[in-house]
């Protein structure tokens, strides 16, 4: 192995867990990490690298609940893409039995975490969930007691940023997020 493939190796090794998780989320970062510096000769264990987001470029949030059910097994994705529309982030986690409300919502609330998380501070969501989308935007009130503190969650985390936007899109539209959604609920 040369120079530069070490050196490459090296950098890939410092990525943020973020990044190497979301590359290879049945792995996790940690063993990711280790295979890098194993196959680079480096016995050294460097810290993940922050991941810089530029907070003066917006950012799109698609985020996609699903249950198999209503209620039923039930699994929250959500892809985060930069100005480019590049894919920083997605992931698809499993959430036990619920309904397809708390499902969206809870897939909105994992992506704005993750998001607040990296920095990101100016953000377009987009959502397939009509209801939550009124919801978030002040058209209709939320009656639902379980959903009441979902949506508390949701409004603190929106704080958190500079600027957005929660917008209603097709569900063809949110495929990818749909797909983590349902990936999360196979995998769990």
């Amino acid at each position: 192995m040369n120079r530069q493939q070490r050196e490459i190796l090296n950098t890939l090794a410092q990525l943020p867990d973020l990044i190497l998780t979301s590359l290879m989320p049945e792995t996790g970062a940690r063993p990711i990490r280790e295979a890098l510096l194993a196959a680079c000769g480096d016995d050294k264990k460097p810290e993940p690298a922050p991941l810089a987001i530029k907070k003066n470029l917006g950012f799109q949030l698609f985020c996609d609940g699903a249950s198999r059910g209503n209620p039923g097994e039930a699994g929250a994705g959500f892809v985060l893409l930069d100005h480019q529309g590049r894919e920083v982030l997605a992931q698809g986690h499993y959430l036990g039995q619920c309904t397809n409300n708390v499902a969206e919502y809870s897939a909105l609330i994992l992506g704005l975490g993750q998001t607040t998380e990296l920095g990101c501070r100016k953000l377009e969501i987009f959502l397939d969930s009509e209801l939550i989308v009124r919801q978030l935007n002040g058209q209709y009130k939320v009656k639902n007691q379980a959903l009441r503190s979902l949506y508390a969650e949701v409004k603190k985390l929106l704080a958190k940023l500079d600027t957005y936007q929660v917008s209603h899109i097709p569900r063809a539209q949110n495929s990818r997020a749909d797909e983590l959604a349902n990936r999360g609920i196979d995998d769990k």
